[in-house]
């Protein structure tokens, strides 16, 4: 299939007649990209990815997925989308190949084509070599390459990943992020992910697109969203909150653009690092004392700090398992 864009048109959700989860969201995921899809907790994330995978239904505009309505054509969408959910239903008593030739046979298989494809999967996602251990034996690495099997076994031409790598050590994770470069390449599925790792977003994503109170806060490359931040961020942290505020005052006119971040002051300008010694010798005169000073380059937590107010902050807690 040659579309396998995601094309979103003033998207609406709304509960109850008041509450409005999504906003007249719009959007283009191009065909073989791979789409990042960011947002806090009650941003309409979760709505947008859910409406899109035909979970629920738009109270207003269009969506399509490779061509397809996911209001008026659900089923087809079903068919030609793969979908790796966070928390997946698994028994941890089957092996991956009974599962895999399960979801084959939900498909439409026959009993025997459904093991070929587990075994074609098995291969692409490095775990041939478990066949015979129960997914219960399976480490958190293993268990995400082995959802990622199971959303691809009808050869999908789209992919929505959500938050694909929550709960892993960083090496299982950079596994995942090595296994989902070699699957858009290998196979050029468009991929959808969702993810509460800005690293992950920032090391994986064509595109990016921010999505805050419902609304699109900022879409672009993570080049594109990192220069509009300016070219470097002189970061000030001291020992409370006042401090921030009171060196705010003192330094507002440098020209600089300013976020206060706890503890921290964010000075976003052009030629940071020759403006340190002037701003240094500012707070000395207002006698505010710095706890720390470093220059940096804008990151995506800077973006996504600067449209939502807020840092993208994760509760998950790693597995001591490895991939």
């Amino acid at each position: 299939m040659s579309n396998r864009e995601i094309v979103v048109e003033n998207l609406v959700k709304r509960y109850g007649g008041d509450v409005l989860a999504v906003k007249d969201v719009s959007f283009r995921v191009k065909s073989g990209e791979i789409f990042g899809f960011l947002g806090p907790n009650g941003a309409g994330k979760s709505t947008t990815v859910a409406m899109l995978t035909t979970l629920i239904l738009p109270t207003d505009g269009r969506a399509t997925v490779a061509g397809f309505d996911v209001a008026k054509q659900a089923s087809e969408v079903r068919q030609i989308a793969g979908v790796a959910l966070q928390e997946i239903g698994i028994d941890p008593l089957m092996k991956s190949t009974e599962l895999l030739t399960i979801q084959g046979q939900v498909f439409g298989m026959s009993r025997k084509q459904a093991q070929e494809r587990a075994r074609e999967l098995l291969d692409l996602v490095k775990l041939s070599d478990v066949v015979d251990r129960r997914v219960g034996k399976y480490s958190g690495g293993m268990r995400r390459r082995l959802d990622l099997a199971l959303a691809l076994v009808h050869e999908p031409s789209v992919l929505f990943l959500d938050e694909p790598t929550t709960g892993l050590d960083p090496a299982s994770r950079r596994d995942i992020w090595s296994e989902v470069r070699r699957l858009n390449k290998r196979l050029g599925i468009t991929i959808f992910l969702t993810t509460q790792y800005l690293e992950e977003a920032d090391e994986l994503a064509d595109r990016i697109a921010i999505i805050n109170g419902g609304r699109i806060a900022a879409e672009g490359t993570p080049a594109e969203l990192k220069a509009q931040m300016g070219t470097e961020s002189i970061n000030l942290t001291f020992g409370d909150v006042n401090s921030v505020a009171q060196a705010a005052q003192v330094l507002t006119d440098l020209g600089a653009r300013m976020q206060e971040d706890r503890k921290t002051l964010r000075l976003y300008l052009k030629g940071a690092a020759n403006a340190v010694p002037a701003v240094v010798t500012r707070l000395q005169n207002a006698n505010l004392s710095l706890s720390s000073l470093t220059l940096t380059q804008p990151t995506l937590d800077d973006v996504f700090l600067k449209v939502t107010g807020k840092r993208l902050e994760s509760d998950a807690t790693p597995e001591e398992t490895a991939a």
